[in-house]
């Protein structure tokens, strides 16, 4: 471990630097430096020698060119066991540079804003500063590279311990933290570069797509033992509350499906700005309730499906409470996901241990806007062999305005509540989707099948189910004078027979079908009032 003599500082970011930078001059250490970062040192009263001191060589071209010289890059990749390179080093009065501080010019939130430039986002691309970090994370045996101010505390707290020195396996992650924010960086500008067209407009998807995420998780296994897997999390902060950033709180580690539906459960729970539970099974919601009382919303959803509930993924939009977490350990549960959980909660769980309990802040999806750079937050990304499918987000929020009644009859007010509340949950059920609703909870979910129709069934089906399970009084059991949501038009009339049939009263859907004509006078004969929407939303 050599000791840190000389170190250079150049930063955009100054967050923590003079704390840093005066800890460094107490161990000894030489500060070389530029520009802004140069003066906000020396407004602290921290000593501090110009690079064009130290090189010999004046600024120049408006600050483009003043580290990229022989003597800066000289001192950071000299190897310092090297016969040879310390003779050259000798041979032309380099010294070496034990640290180098760099982070970069802020490329990334300067085309963020709408109004950006070309030119902005060009004058805005660093060149100095990753070239310094790439000559000095690849030469980290030696010296100490430091992107990212976190780092500082742990850096200082080194050199305390080690007599002013830092040692090889810090150097080691600290370079390899350097290589993956200079890629990163590397990434942002060639994204929006390529995203330009012929005027120079950017547009949502780039030429060439090149992305980073962090390894949060190494998997026991993927859906399957047989298949290995890790979970990635997105660099920075998301545009919505995510699985990602959640805090597990107790319970066994998530495997890769409990991530998978937690997504599912919470992407829909955030729809709702009434309390609202979601209950989830293997990708598809299989009971979602709303209620003033968070623990009676969670009965209303439980009871719709209870043989599909047991070992489901549990997602609520508001903090869970003693009675709610008491009546939730009554059943097997995989995860619960929540903005937070009581103490009294907390202490009720605990006597479950492998329950996982995700803490997530709170959140809400917001509707779709016109973008004209990518948000990687607002994207989903599909696999394919060789190929990748990306698109935007379902963040499409249905508006009162959107609605078309279609039918003779219109709806009442509460079948139209029944109707909106219907169709946030159909979004998130995969296709072919039917939904029945009463009450603001689900009464029947039918998912997943080739057919219209058969979805209808299976939703029917279940509710029959469920009523004789807990009960035809009661929401979760009862399809009679519900309502239905299909995420596409009726390709045939047979859907609003059979939804007819099963007592359902009103229904909503995209329309556009050839045979509107025919499924909207089948609506007529059965006295149903009928809304479209304009849109679908296929989930695959």
């Amino acid at each position: 471990m050599a000791i840190i003599k000389r170190a250079l500082i150049s930063v955009s970011d100054k967050t923590g630097l003079s704390d840093f930078a005066a800890g460094l001059v107490q161990y000894g250490v030489e500060i070389l430096s530029t520009g802004g970062t140069a003066r906000a040192l020396q407004k602290q009263g921290i000593p501090v020698r110009d690079v064009a001191d130290f090189t010999g060589f004046p600024e120049m071209l408006d600050g483009r060119v003043k580290t990229l010289h022989p003597k800066i890059h000289g001192g950071l990749l000299g190897v310092r066991d090297n016969p040879t390179h310390l003779a050259q080093m000798a041979e032309h009065d380099i010294v070496p540079i034990d640290m180098v501080v760099v982070n970069l010019y802020p490329f990334e939130a300067t085309v963020a804003r709408t109004e950006c430039t070309l030119e902005e986002a060009i004058e805005n691309i660093d060149i100095g500063g990753p070239s310094m970090l790439r000559s000095a994370a690849k030469n980290y045996r030696s010296v100490t590279v430091v992107v990212d101010p976190k780092d500082y505390p742990l850096i200082l707290a080194d050199m305390a311990e080690h007599g002013g020195s830092v040692p090889l396996a810090r150097n080691a992650a600290l370079a390899r933290t350097c290589f993956a924010r200079t890629a990163a960086y590397d990434a942002a500008i060639s994204n929006w570069l390529s995203s330009l067209d012929a005027d120079g407009v950017p547009q949502l998807f780039p030429a060439v797509l090149t992305m980073q995420f962090n390894k949060r998780q190494v998997m026991r296994y993927g859906e399957n033992p047989h298949q290995l897997a890790a979970f990635y999390a997105e660099p920075g902060a998301t545009a919505q509350p995510g699985v990602s950033r959640a805090k597990q709180l107790q319970g066994k580690e998530l495997s890769f499906n409990n991530i998978h539906d937690a997504n599912g459960a919470l992407e829909l729970v955030q729809e709702f700005q009434e309390p609202t539970v979601v209950i989830v099974k293997h990708a598809n919601p299989c009971g979602v309730a709303s209620d003033a009382d968070l623990t009676v919303a969670y009965q209303r959803a439980r009871d719709c499906d209870p043989t599909s509930a047991f070992g489901g993924i549990i997602a609520c939009n508001r903090p869970v409470g003693a009675a709610l977490a008491a009546e939730m350990t009554t059943l097997f549960l995989e995860a619960v996901i929540a903005p937070a959980f009581e103490e009294e909660a907390l202490a009720i769980f605990a006597a479950k241990k492998n329950v996982r309990l995700l803490a997530t802040q709170a959140g809400q999806v917001s509707a779709g806007e016109a973008r004209t750079a990518p948000d990687w937050s607002m994207m989903d990304m599909k696999r394919v062999l060789g190929g990748l499918l990306l698109q935007e987000r379902d963040t499409l929020l249905l508006r009162k305005a959107d609605l078309r009644v279609v039918s003779q009859r219109q709806p009442t007010v509460e079948e139209l509540r029944d109707l909106q509340f219907a169709w946030k949950v159909v979004k998130y059920v995969k296709s072919n989707a039917i939904v029945y609703a009463r009450e603001a909870c689900t009464v029947g979910v039918g998912a997943g099948q080739m057919s219209r129709v058969d979805a209808s069934r299976i939703a029917v089906w279940k509710a029959g189910e469920a009523a004789r399970t807990v009960g035809a009084d009661r929401p979760g059991g009862a399809i009679a004078g519900s309502v239905l949501a299909s995420d596409a038009f009726f390709p045939f009339r047979d859907g609003i027979d059979a939804a007819a049939a099963a007592g359902a009263t009103a229904v909503i859907q995209p329309g556009g079908s050839v045979r509107d004509e025919e499924v909207i006078a089948a609506a007529d004969e059965h006295g149903m009032a009928m809304l479209f929407t304009g849109v679908r939303h296929f989930r695959h």
